[in-house]
């Protein structure tokens, strides 16, 4: 095969681009391919502090790495689950890729910040393992940013991720979360900005790029991951995908130009702070409040669920 752009040697194939790459072409690609979602959706500007939620894994290791390569002030969040060794060696990843290139890390346990970690939290309450995880991040993630004085919060979803979360909501008809599954959450009161910009990129584009890159990040899924629905929603794209290369483009960047602005006034509940952590919320506490009470067997923030960060 021969690369696209140079006329090379390839080392990777993109299918759904009828293309094929060499290193330094492919890595242009990728980093081409986040600049322009950035500027497409006015995500952020050089000069704005920038939190990229990083895993140790693949995705949010070459996001991290794609911004401070584009020159941005990208620092990095890890957040400790607990998750025995598989944590242990996660937050070993991010921290190692931290030093290796003079970023600041900013590393938060969850046991210590909320008295429980995610192993105890799949045992008690009423959440799953995975649901639970979820939203001790999103909670942690913008609580951090926000004390941290951080203009936006950068997440590595990538468009395997995005689209098979479209069709989850959409098999489900739930216009709520479809309405707000967007490249860019806007900041508003109690919330900071949040962005996705590997939006536009597959799951083996960041696999490729971090193995090009010499990334050393977490290979193996989470072990408490067994049966997350996600997963399933993956397959059939995945299935989808193999027949008809392009159809999770087409899919989820096919919604984003045409079905969005379906949603553009999509009705939001008015929030007020929750009375135990003061973050937005539609009750009298938020959804993470009231798990943490479920989880630690309090009597506190036992009432009907209202939305969290």
């Amino acid at each position: 095969m021969r690369c696209r752009r140079c006329r090379g040697s390839a080392v990777i194939e993109l299918r759904r681009h009828n293309a094929a790459f060499c290193r330094e072409c492919f890595v242009n690609h990728v980093r081409e391919q986040v600049w322009r979602a950035i500027a497409d959706q006015g995500m952020f500007a050089h000069r704005d502090r920038i939190l990229v939620a990083v895993s140790g894994g693949k995705d949010s290791l070459a996001l991290w790495d794609v911004l401070l390569e584009l020159g941005y002030r990208a620092s990095g969040l890890y957040i400790g689950l607990g998750i025995g060794e598989y944590s242990a060696r996660s937050g070993e990843r991010a921290r190692a890729f931290a030093e290796e290139r003079g970023a600041e890390f900013v590393f938060v346990d969850l046991l210590q910040e909320s008295g429980f970690d995610i192993p105890t939290a799949g045992k008690k309450g009423s959440r799953s393992t995975c649901s639970v995880c979820g939203l001790a991040k999103r909670y942690m993630f913008n609580r951090v940013a926000l004390e941290g004085g951080y203009d936006v919060l950068a997440t590595g979803h990538n468009l395997d991720d995005e689209a098979a979360t479209l069709l989850g909501n959409t098999l489900r008809w739930q216009t709520e979360y479809i309405a707000r599954q967007h490249p860019v959450l806007f900041a508003e009161p109690g919330f900071v900005k949040k962005v996705k910009p590997l939006y536009r990129l597959s799951e083996l584009e960041t696999a490729a790029y971090s193995f090009l890159r010499g990334i050393d990040y977490v290979v193996e899924e989470c072990p408490l991951v067994a049966g997350n629905t996600q997963l399933r929603y993956k397959e059939a794209m995945n299935l989808l995908e193999s027949t008809s290369p392009g159809t999770k483009a087409q899919f989820f960047l096919g919604y984003l130009e045409r079905a969005a602005a379906l949603f553009e006034e999509a009705h939001r509940a008015e929030l007020g702070p929750c009375e135990q952590c003061g973050q937005p919320t539609t009750g009298r506490f938020c959804a993470f409040c009231r798990a943490r009470a479920q989880i630690r067997g309090d009597d506190t923030a036992r009432v009907p669920e209202g939305r969290a960060s």
